[in-house]
């Protein structure tokens, strides 16, 4: 994920014919989700979580296979016909966290998300250093570093196939409830809002950053710095984000999340100096996982086995939405307004959530 954060942006502005499409590939990819996730969950519900996740590492291999082929013939439409199918991949991996909640009791569940999400350290750490490493190592700038996430996605492979016990359910499923159902049960609306909130804003403020820094003079070391630090605080929190859950309550958790993604949106909108874009993308990596994981934790144990299904594929179509949005809208901000705007759409944004989050949870204590 780092590279193609990396990645996404850069090659758009290579290949590009306008610079306004420049941010296309990223959007594109982001956008996967919207018509990738619910039969993706639908089919692990069935066949199992197995063979979604080596749809998954499949993807991620074609993806950065069809990437190079782009780079090299200088074809923009197959760069982003290679970012759809990466973002499918994203999609799948994202399912990661679900398969192990499922694999836990039930009070270790926020822990085993958290420690899932937390192994996005390696990621933080390895893919900018291979990034930096091949970007010039193929035929053409940038196309070595797609070749190495092809690479990753075969790489992929192999602990998934080790994955036994997830390759068939070994009990035939329980019957599916209807979405509309599944939606009323209490926690799930509130738990899928924080998640589609966290996940994009930290879309808006994450993919236009490399290009916002190269604008004002920053160079691609820096944004590639910038971006290590961004996923580090992403991952980072996650060793310790479950235990946080357990001693102060998811609900403390995901409006600590909200705080610290409006604070990013103060950073960004308070200037353009490296030291400024780093601490926003720093901001905005702890709010992100406070966020999502608090919201992937909500999710989790307010929903019953009957509605996991559909749940998690509406939760995971409304993320990507939310992605969609957030990567488009950075974009034309981005080419029309500027860094400044981006944050300010996210702190107010994240201001908004909060307000009504606090305002339902106290409203259901009041009630109860």
């Amino acid at each position: 994920m780092p590279m193609l954060i990396i990645l996404g942006a850069l090659a758009g502005g290579v290949l590009a014919p306008s610079p306004t499409l420049a941010m296309l590939p990223p959007a594109v990819q982001m956008s996967t989700g919207l018509f990738v996730a619910r039969p993706l969950a639908g089919l692990m519900y069935r066949r199992g979580r197995r063979l979604g996740f080596l749809l998954g590492a499949g993807s991620l291999t074609l993806g950065g296979l069809l990437a190079v082929l782009a780079m090299t013939s200088g074809q923009f439409a197959l760069l982003v016909l290679a970012h759809l199918v990466l973002g499918a991949a994203l999609i799948a991996i994202n399912y990661l966290r679900f398969a192990a909640a499922e694999s836990v009791a039930p009070e270790r569940q926020a822990q085993a998300i958290s420690l899932v999400l937390a192994s996005g350290l390696i990621a933080a750490l390895v893919g900018p250093e291979l990034f930096r490493l091949t970007r010039d190592a193929g035929p053409v700038p940038l196309a070595g570093a797609y070749l190495v996430i092809a690479g990753l996605g075969l790489l992929g492979t192999l602990p998934v196939l080790s994955l036994g016990g997830m390759g068939k359910p070994k009990t035939a499923p329980p019957q599916a409830i209807p979405l509309a159902e599944a939606l009323a049960i209490p926690g799930v609306r509130p738990a899928i809002l924080a998640a589609t909130v966290s996940q994009g804003l930290m879309v808006l403020l994450m993919a236009p950053a490399p290009l916002a820094m190269t604008a004002v003079g920053c160079t691609a070391d820096q944004a590639a710095a910038a971006i290590r630090w961004h996923v580090l605080a992403m991952f980072a929190p996650g060793l310790v984000t479950g235990s946080l859950i357990r001693r102060f309550g998811t609900h403390t958790v995901l409006l600590t999340g909200m705080a610290l993604l409006f604070a990013a949106g103060v950073a960004a909108v308070s200037g353009q100096t490296f030291g400024l874009f780093n601490l926003s993308l720093i901001l905005l990596g702890v709010g992100w996982n406070f966020g999502f994981i608090g919201a992937t934790h909500l999710l989790q144990s307010s929903t019953p086995a009957s509605a996991r299904a559909s749940v998690q594929g509406a939760n995971d179509t409304l993320v990507a939405t939310a992605s969609a949005i957030g990567a488009f809208g950075s974009g034309m901000l981005q080419t029309f307004w500027g860094w400044g705007w981006i944050g300010a759409a996210g702190l107010t944004v994240a201001a908004a959530t909060w307000i009504f989050l606090r305002w339902r949870w106290s409203r259901a204590v009041h009630i109860a």
